[in-house]
């Protein structure tokens, strides 16, 4: 199987506190995968250390079958954070820029990765705007533009449509699907489980473990039954862990 990533028994521990307990993941080239679950799950310390900016304190983690992440690596991963990460006091064409000068491109890279982004986002008559005068969903699409504007094999989204309107997170995520047909991973971390939906395989996070890994309908089925919700399969998967623990 051509996996993108690959873990055995992440983990990561914040002195006494352990934040991922033994994630193992399996994680298809050219696939969405959400990592699923409430806050102080262990989503984003898990995301942190699948792009290299947090170690973990034990297990492993096979990018592309290579087990340390290199800078050469990092440079074929995109990442965009839960928190805007533009910046609003500059224009839309001085952030594209911005980002485009850390990760190297030349002069005519840039202008082509410019318009493309600005085509994307749409937003192509406003790169003159200050990134303060956008709307949340243009925001967005913009940071997302600026996450791979060096054309990333592996992208991390952590809860990227947080706060955004039922309108823009429609349109954000047809734009992740067509970077999927550009063979494009995409790792998402999500509240709302109609975007899980979308997902080819989701894995669901409590208290720094992972309960379940499978597609949405796998594991609809194997909790419950195909027309159950996410949120109740949630739900009951929580459950069923409190009673083993208490069992």
């Amino acid at each position: 199987m051509d996996y993108a990533i690959y873990t055995e028994n992440l983990t990561k521990k914040f002195g006494e506190f352990i934040a991922v307990n033994n994630v193992s993941l399996k994680i298809k080239q050219g696939s969405i995968y959400g990592l699923l679950g409430s806050n102080g799950s262990g989503k984003s310390t898990t995301i942190r250390m699948l792009c290299g900016i947090l170690k973990p304190t034990s297990g492993k983690i096979y990018l592309w079958q290579n087990e340390n992440i290199t800078d050469e690596l990092k440079l074929k991963i995109g990442y965009m954070s839960q928190k805007f990460s533009l910046y609003p006091s500059l224009t839309i064409k001085e952030n594209i820029k911005f980002y485009a000068n850390l990760y190297g491109l030349n002069e005519d890279l840039l202008n082509i990765r410019m318009q493309e982004i600005m085509k994307m986002a749409g937003i192509v008559d406003k790169k003159d705007y200050l990134v303060s005068q956008l709307s949340g969903g243009w925001k967005q699409r913009l940071a997302l533009g600026c996450a791979i504007i060096h054309k990333p094999k592996l992208l991390f989204l952590d809860e990227p449509t947080s706060g955004a309107d039922p309108k823009a997170r429609k349109i954000f995520w047809q734009i992740i699907e067509d970077l999927i047909k550009q063979n494009i991973t995409v790792i998402v971390t999500t509240h709302f489980m109609e975007e899980a939906e979308l997902c080819h395989k989701i894995g669901f996070l409590h208290a720094g473990k992972l309960l379940i890994e499978d597609t949405p309908l796998n594991i609809k089925k194997s909790v419950a039954d195909e027309n159950t919700s996410l949120n109740k399969v949630f739900a009951l998967l929580v459950k069923q862990k409190a009673v083993n623990n208490d069992a």
